[in-house]
C-alpha cells in the first residue's frame, strides 16, 4: 500500500462499504497483535464499580487479558486496590499513566495523592494524571487543582511527567492548568458531542489541535477516546458494532500517521457506568465484561 494511499485513508477514514464485517474484525486482530499505545484499565468485573476493593489476584487476571496488546495502561485511582496496578503492570513491561482521583472529598484526595507519590518514587509511574474531569464536574476550582498538581510535581522524581486529565476544551478555558502541567492529557470524544461516525475522525483531529494550541508547545496525549457499540444515540452519534470498529481502526491509523499517543477507552465493558451515562455507558470496552473480545 502506498504512503499516499495510506494518508488518504487516514484523512478520510475507512469506508465500510469496501469491507465485510469479517474483514474489519481481521484488521482489529492485526492492530491488537501489533499492540496499540494504551488502554484505560479498570479491572472491575460484573457487580463491581468505584468503591470495590480490588485484590491483586483480580488485577492480574484482568491484566492478563490485555497485556499482549498494549504498551501502556491508564489507571483512574490510587486507592481501593488500584494503587497495586502499576507495580503489577511494570512486572509485565507495561508502562502506567497513574490516575489520581480527585473530587470534593479532601480527605480522600489526600490519600490518593500520598499513594500516587509512593508509586512514583517506587519507579512505577511514567506519567501521573492528577485529577480526571474534576473541572468538568465542577468539584474543584482551577486554583485548588493547580495546588494539587504542584504538590505532586514537588514530590516525585524529575523524570515523571505530571499532568491533568480533562476534556480538551477545559485546557483552553483554564490556561493556568495547562501552564501547571508537564503534559496535557486531553479527553477527545466525538461521540459525546453528537458527531456522526462518518465525520468523527476529522472532528477528533480538531479536538486534538485545539488541545495542542492550549498546550503552548507541551506534549499532548489523547488520554481518552472511544466509541460504544450498544446504547442510545447522542444526537447524530450512533452506537453500533460497525461504527465502534471503524472508529478504533481510524483512530490508530491517524495515530500512526501523525505520531499521536492515544490511550483508548477502554479495556472492558463496565455496567456501573450506566448510572452516570445511561445505557450506552456500559459498552465502551474492546473486551466485554467477561473478558471476551468484542471486535476481533
Amino acid at each position: 500500500m502506498s504512503n499516499l494511499y495510506q494518508r488518504k485513508l487516514a484523512l478520510a477514514g475507512l469506508d465500510p462499504s469496501k469491507y465485510t464485517l469479517d474483514e474489519l474484525r481481521a484488521l482489529v486482530r492485526k492492530l491488537l497483535e501489533q499492540k496499540i499505545h494504551g488502554l484505560s484499565f479498570s479491572p472491575y468485573v460484573a457487580g463491581q464499580g468505584p468503591g470495590t476493593e480490588l485484590s491483586e489476584a483480580q488485577i492480574r487476571e484482568r491484566l492478563a487479558v490485555i497485556e499482549d496488546h498494549v504498551h501502556w495502561i491508564r489507571t483512574f485511582s490510587c486507592t481501593d486496590g488500584h494503587e497495586k496496578i502499576p507495580a503489577i503492570a511494570a512486572e509485565k513491561g507495561i508502562k502506567s499513566m497513574v490516575g489520581v482521583w480527585l473530587d470534593d472529598d479532601r480527605d480522600k484526595n489526600a490519600e490518593e495523592i500520598r499513594n500516587a507519590i509512593v508509586i512514583a518514587n517506587a519507579g512505577h509511574a511514567a506519567i501521573i494524571g492528577v485529577g480526571n474531569e474534576v473541572l468538568l464536574r465542577g468539584e474543584l476550582t482551577a486554583d485548588e487543582l493547580v495546588a494539587y498538581i504542584e504538590q505532586v510535581k514537588a514530590a516525585v522524581p524529575g523524570d515523571v511527567q505530571v499532568g491533568y486529565v480533562d476534556a480538551y476544551f477545559e485546557f483552553e478555558d483554564h490556561p493556568s492548568i495547562a501552564a501547571a502541567c508537564d503534559v496535557i492529557l486531553a479527553n477527545c470524544y466525538p461521540f459525546w458531542e453528537g458527531c456522526p461516525a462518518d465525520h468523527a475522525l476529522l472532528y477528533m483531529k480538531e479536538m486534538y489541535r485545539r488541545a495542542q494550541r492550549a498546550a503552548n508547545g507541551k506534549p499532548v496525549i489523547v488520554s481518552e477516546t472511544g466509541w460504544p457499540n450498544v446504547g442510545t444515540p447522542t444526537d447524530g452519534a450512533e452506537p453500533s458494532l460497525e461504527n465502534a470498529i471503524r472508529y478504533l481502526l481510524n483512530t490508530y491509523r491517524w495515530a500512526e500517521e501523525d505520531g499521536v499517543d492515544i490511550i483508548y477507552f477502554s479495556a472492558f465493558d463496565e455496567a456501573w457506568k450506566v448510572g452516570a451515562e445511561g445505557d450506552v455507558g456500559a459498552y465502551w470496552g474492546l473486551w466485554d465484561a467477561d473478558g471476551n473480545p468484542k471486535y476481533s
